[in-house]
């Protein structure tokens, strides 16, 4: 028996969200005395590497190499997912809780006859339960699938992964079940950002708010996250004056993000924005209203204006470099 565990990549290198489920798996199995696979659909430029799932707790890899693949489709992709699960008999799979994670899980679960639960943040319990955040990441719930079956979805950032010294036998794999011609979806062309960390991969974000007065200033915000390291994000209404595209949108309406720090520039912190925010590790609040509902979720704050004090932090974080 096995845990199946979809290693979602992107041109290649597999997502740090796809890592953790690898990992989570295999402290899951170690329980259960079973192997993990870790699945990988698409053309790869370098399959050789994908031995290195190994370290994550991956014993073999299922590697799907087929061009029509390239482009995600949730349910093509469930289809291929169902045909390989049938053929191991197994009864978990896993997959990380993110934008392809959370489009993949229903369909699967759908088509394989297996009960959902998503965005679990802990190992099953010793009754068979599964902890998942609640009302919006205010309180903790205890969840049972009944079902043999079981699709589960991790909500990244909830495991540390530990890195082991030890390969995967990776292992070509074609359906035979699920052909080009059932393809509906075709990408007509693909815009990638270059040099930026993506939000669901970063480990520290800045973000900024209407405090930021306009997207002229958005500079310092930018510069604050290049010498960290960072994604930035955006509150709501920041993305809808046009300020800041879409995609950087934090909140319950836009992204999900639980980064190791968020930093809030200028965001007052409503409860729409922390909805989106409060599984971060730490947050570190900058705004000169001490009012603030933001700083009542904060670990640190800093009660100043932003134009004095995030110019002063960028020096700092130079100096602590040795960049300046």
């Amino acid at each position: 028996m096995a845990i199946v565990v979809f290693a979602d990549h992107h041109q290649g290198e597999i997502k740090k969200a796809a890592l953790e489920a690898i990992f989570y798996a295999s402290e899951w199995a170690t329980t259960q005395q079973q192997e993990v696979i870790a699945v990988v659909i698409g053309e790869v430029p370098h399959p050789s590497s994908l031995e290195n799932l190994g370290q994550y707790g991956a014993h073999r890899v299922y590697y799907v190499n087929s061009s029509w693949l390239n482009d995600f489709d949730a349910r093509l992709y469930s289809l291929v997912f169902r045909e390989i699960l049938e053929q191991l008999q197994a009864q978990i799979c896993v997959l990380p809780h993110d934008f392809n994670g959370r489009a993949l899980a229903p369909y699967l679960a759908a088509q394989w006859q297996a009960g959902l639960l998503t965005g679990v943040c802990s190992l099953p319990e010793s009754d068979g339960s599964f902890q998942k955040q609640v009302f919006s990441g205010k309180a903790l719930a205890w969840m049972h699938v009944h079902t043999a079956r079981k699709v589960i979805t991790l909500l990244p950032n909830t495991f540390s992964v530990k890195q082991q010294d030890r390969k995967a036998t990776v292992e070509n794999w074609q359906p035979s079940q699920v052909k080009a011609d059932q393809r509906k979806i075709r990408v007509k062309e693909l815009r990638t950002t270059q040099g930026r960390v993506p939000l669901s991969e970063a480990s520290i974000i800045v973000s900024g708010g209407r405090g930021l007065k306009g997207p002229e200033n958005w500079g310092m915000i930018e510069e604050l996250a290049k010498v960290l390291g960072a994604a930035t994000a955006c509150s709501r209404p920041v993305a809808d004056a046009g300020w800041r595209p879409h995609h950087e949108h934090v909140g319950q309406t836009g992204l999900t993000v639980r980064p190791n720090l968020y930093i809030a520039i200028g965001i007052s912190g409503a409860i729409q924005h922390l909805a989106g925010v409060n599984g971060s590790k730490y947050i570190v609040v900058i705004n000169k209203d001490p009012e603030a509902p933001f700083f009542q979720a904060a670990d640190y704050g800093i009660v100043g204006d932003a134009f004095e004090v995030v110019p002063r932090l960028i020096e700092a974080v130079k100096k602590f470099k040795g960049l300046s």
